[in-house]
């Protein structure tokens, strides 16, 4: 009875004020407000605006934003019908809610209802005050009155669906329904919606998850005055109350973890980081990681990077089986981790070899014992197949070719190209040498992707990108166009793994030494798609080949993509496709650069253009001379013979247009000479 006298004096006293309007209005204006920058959740969307991953505020609540044309308009019919139906119209203090409740608690010697406005709870939830205390009334009303001077219903709405509690550390109408229903706001069932309205009244004890027969009964008081106000029919209301209240809560989104990670720290000042991502393939692959690693002890990780190689945009990062403290130490992120690549590299060393003009896919070369210096590589099955095509060679990922391709190219060349595609390679020493083309580095998964990205779209470099930035700038190029076709065709003729459908994925394998880590990358015509299986501290895992172990799971990540495997390009206009017999002769077989100088010191040299010149491209094409060596004299630019036989030292060449290009000149003996020169 106290209390209900307490209350009336309260709401007498707060009239009579409205009597000296001017002092009133006066009072309104001085007050106080607490801040009203509400701290909100950091979210990491999809490229669509799906939520992959958000994080909590600062002392562990859910809060996530909320506009309020972003939650389901039934939500909001329902609580202003519950809550303050003439929200719209009162200017923070509803009189007539007022008097109702004032009525009520004198009849009833208690309090009944509390007339309180969704302004005035707003207020009290800014300042996390008391909701019976007359003085604590008292102050949620004068702040009600000045934030609806200051602020519009929509901002003050906002706030609500902001703020409202809903047990334990969910704080807001989105942090409740991804916790409680699996989803965001904007579709709700009318059993939904009455419980998102119910529990903010007493979060604690309305608690699906801990008294859900409370919550129940909450909800359908609140479906009940939905009726009654006309806002759902009593047949909706009838199927809302059969609807089960859930009983427990639900995970936050926690997908690409690591990459979440880095964009938030990266930009810590940003709220909302949208990244290039796609969700539901991103949680496909989580799964398939999840899934490659079962059963197959308790250290074994794998990682999964996937791209459009068009445009360098990463669809699905997976740095680990799971992110969490265990044996497979699952925090840490593989797609950046440094790894040794194994025979992953050895297409790039095809490529440019092609480029150099020291081979083309049909050329012949010897896989036979060989040293280079003190270095002795061997095959990594310690066998040997004599005279072979570039072709195979590849396929067969044999590791005495591969060598001699590198030493003629020179090891400086290699790595030269790898920091040109956007790596970051690390040698063990800082000495590199011809191991490099074996895995003898150190890279990362990322690398891999996008040098491999590169080779799928024809040789130019695009740097990938996981922000949703606009258009990137067209990249540089790496090698040539036909060498990066030809590069693809080749391992597009790799037998995929048993059980795997045989669909010309343009893939490579590879296997460190000790069998520390095992690789497998691919590409088709739109998707780039690299996996790394190992363990994370770097310790061997005995048995495993990046054929037997990774090579399935990249076939895995294919078919989960969207559609069908899009088919490889053409062979670009100027690919030389044609059988070993019909190749130029210097072609025919590759002969190694100290092979050439042993055989005769009067090796070819490019007299013109020089090497790194500015040239002018005049109408009939490029003028050439070479010093030295045996006619006939075999043309190439760009790795594609132009001038084929010629007994004559000095060429035209037909150049496409400008741009940098590589110019390689075969003698009769297979000695040959470059240089690279921009046309202009």
């Amino acid at each position: 009875m106290m209390r209900a006298r307490w209350f009336v004096a309260l709401a007498l006293g707060l009239w009579l004020a409205a009597l000296g309007r001017d002092r009133f209005d006066d009072w309104i204006d001085a007050t106080v407000l607490p801040p009203l920058a509400v701290e909100m959740s950091i979210e990491v969307l999809d490229r669509d605006g799906d939520l992959l991953r958000a994080y909590t505020v600062a002392d562990g609540r859910w809060r996530l934003a909320l506009p309020p044309d972003k939650v389901d308009p039934l939500y909001l019919q329902m609580l202003m019908a519950y809550e303050d139906k003439r929200f719209r119209e009162h200017a923070g203090v509803d009189p007539r809610s007022m008097t109702r409740a004032v009525l009520q608690a004198v009849w009833n010697g208690r309090v009944v209802s509390g007339g309180s406005t969704l302004t005035m709870q707003v207020a009290r939830l800014l300042e996390e005050g008391t909701t019976g205390e007359v003085a604590g009334k008292l102050r949620q009303m004068r702040v009600a009155l000045a934030l609806e001077r200051r602020l519009s219903k929509d901002q003050i709405l906002q706030l609500y669906l902001h703020l409202a509690p809903f047990g334990g550390n969910l704080e807001g109408v989105r942090a409740a329904s991804i916790s409680y229903f699996g989803k965001e706001p904007s579709r709700l069932t009318p059993a939904e919606a009455a419980l998102l309205v119910a529990i903010p009244q007493s979060p604690e004890n309305r608690r699906p998850d801990r008294a859900a027969d409370k919550a129940e009964a909450a909800r359908n008081r609140v479906l009940a005055r939905a009726v009654g106000e006309g806002v759902i029919d009593a047949e909706e209301a009838e199927a809302a109350l059969r609807e089960e209240v859930p009983g427990i809560r639900k995970p936050f989104p926690a997908l690409a973890p690591h990459l979440a990670d880095r964009a938030r720290d990266e930009e810590p000042q940003l709220l909302t980081h949208v990244l290039t991502l796609d969700v539901e393939l991103q949680r496909k692959l989580e799964t398939l990681a999840a899934e490659a690693v079962e059963g197959r002890g308790e250290e074994l990780q794998v990682a999964i990077l996937v791209a459009d190689h068009a445009s360098g945009e990463i669809l699905a990062s997976v740095g680990s089986a799971g992110y969490q403290a265990d044996l497979r130490q699952g925090f840490v992120d593989m797609t950046q981790a440094l790894r040794s690549p194994g025979s992953t590299l050895k297409p790039l060393v095809y490529a440019l070899a092609f480029d150099e003009g020291l081979g083309h896919p049909e050329t012949m070369i010897e896989d036979k014992p060989m040293t280079f210096g003190t270095y002795a590589p061997q095959n990594f099955d310690r066998l040997y197949r004599g005279t072979i095509r570039l072709r195979e060679a590849l396929q067969l990922s044999l590791n005495i070719p591969v060598v001699q391709l590198t030493e003629a190219l020179g090891p400086a060349k290699l790595i030269s190209a790898m920091e040109k595609a956007g790596m970051k390679p690390v040698f063990p020493g800082d000495q590199p040498g011809l191991a490099i083309a074996l895995g003898g580095v150190g890279v990362t998964l990322s690398d891999m992707v996008q040098l491999y990205a590169a080779l799928a779209r024809g040789g130019v470099v695009r740097p990938l990108t996981y922000r949703m930035e606009g258009e990137a700038a067209e990249g540089q190029r790496l090698v040539s166009e036909v060498a990066a076709w030809q590069v693809g065709d080749i391992l597009a003729g790799l037998a995929p793994p048993p059980g795997a459908p045989s669909n010309r994925l343009a893939y490579k394998t590879g296997t460190s030494y000790g069998h520390r880590d095992a690789w497998a990358i691919g590409f088709d015509g739109t998707h780039v798609i690299g996996v790394w299986m190992g363990r994370a501290d770097g310790t061997p895992v005995p048995g495993a080949f990046g054929a037997d172990v990774a090579a399935p799971v990249l076939f895995q990540a294919f078919n989960r993509l969207k559609g069908k495997l899009d088919p490889q390009p053409a062979a670009p206009a100027s690919t030389l496709l044609v059988s070993n017999a019909e190749l130029p002769q210097p072609l025919q077989r590759f002969r190694s650069r100290s092979a050439a100088f042993e055989m005769e010191a009067d090796a070819p040299a490019v007299a013109f253009p020089p090497d790194g010149a500015e040239v002018e491209l005049l109408a009939a094409g490029l003028k050439v001379k070479v010093n030295g060596g045996t006619a006939p004299f075999t043309w190439l630019a760009d790795g594609v013979p132009i001038v084929v036989a010629s007994d004559e030292r000095e060429a035209m060449l037909a150049m496409p247009g400008a741009g940098f290009v590589t110019l390689s000149v075969i003698d009769a003996e297979g000695r040959s000479d470059r240089v690279q020169v921009e046309l202009r």
